[in-house]
Formats: C-alpha cells, sequence, structure tokens
C-alpha cells in the first residue's frame, strides 16, 4: 500500500518568503515551482535533490478560501545525523531555535519558520 510519504503541505503567509527560508536559511532545494493563477504559486523544497519527501508552500489564505478546515499547525519532525553541528548551522542563518533537548530516546531541538510554524529536528544515528 503506502510505502513512502510524498509531500508535506505547510501553510504560509508570503510563499516567497517562505521559500527564502527554506533555500537559504535551512539550506533546502528547489524541487518545483509552478504558477497557480494570478495569486499563488506551487512551490516544492526539499533537502536535496535526491529526497523523494518535500515540503509544499502552499498559499494560507487561499487554503483558507478553499478548504478553511484544511489550514492546520503542521505537525512536522525533521532528521539529522549532526544534531550540533544543525544546531549552530540554523542559529548562524538567524533561525529561530529553541534549547536543546536531551531525552532518553533522542536528542532534538524545535525550530520555527517565517511565519511562526513551529517544527522539531532530531538526531538519528
Amino acid at each position: 500500500m503506502i510505502n513512502k510519504i510524498g509531500k508535506i503541505t505547510v501553510y504560509v503567509q508570503d510563499q516567497e518568503q517562505a521559500k527564502d527560508f527554506w533555500l537559504n536559511k535551512m539550506g533546502f532545494v528547489l524541487k518545483f515551482e509552478q504558477q497557480m493563477g494570478p495569486n499563488a504559486k506551487w512551490i516544492e523544497v526539499g533537502p536535496s535533490e535526491d529526497e523523494f519527501t518535500t515540503l509544499i508552500l502552499y498559499s494560507k489564505s487561499l487554503m483558507e478560501k478553499q478548504n478553511p478546515s484544511a489550514v492546520a499547525h503542521p505537525s512536522i519532525l525533521f532528521s539529522t545525523t549532526d544534531i550540533e553541528s544543525a544546531y549552530e548551522k540554523m542559529k548562524q542563518n538567524g533561525v529561530e531555535v529553541e534549547e536543546m533537548m536531551r531525552m532518553p530516546y533522542g536528542t532534538m531541538f524545535k525550530f520555527n519558520d517565517q511565519d511562526g510554524n513551529s517544527f522539531m529536528l532530531r538526531e538519528d544515528k
């Protein structure tokens, strides 16, 4: 049946600001971009060219018109193999990060995007 997570939608106020955040602060790559009428684009970004799973940076105001109940806070947990390096790099890039949490089941921290959406980064070894 299902063998991969394909796309995760993040609803954003300004698609260009969101694209800038993910490409220039987080080091993601632009996987796909296409105009969707006069006021919105379909924008997909991912951690690398080879990664299958992408984030769709979708217009929050457009989705609120299309399906208001769909606009919810995303719950996304990203993975890294070097949490210390990722934490320092994100801080250097001006990403709002919270304190590192060192738990028996893993080390992780929360970070926010340009719209204040909260995400988690966890070390997987």
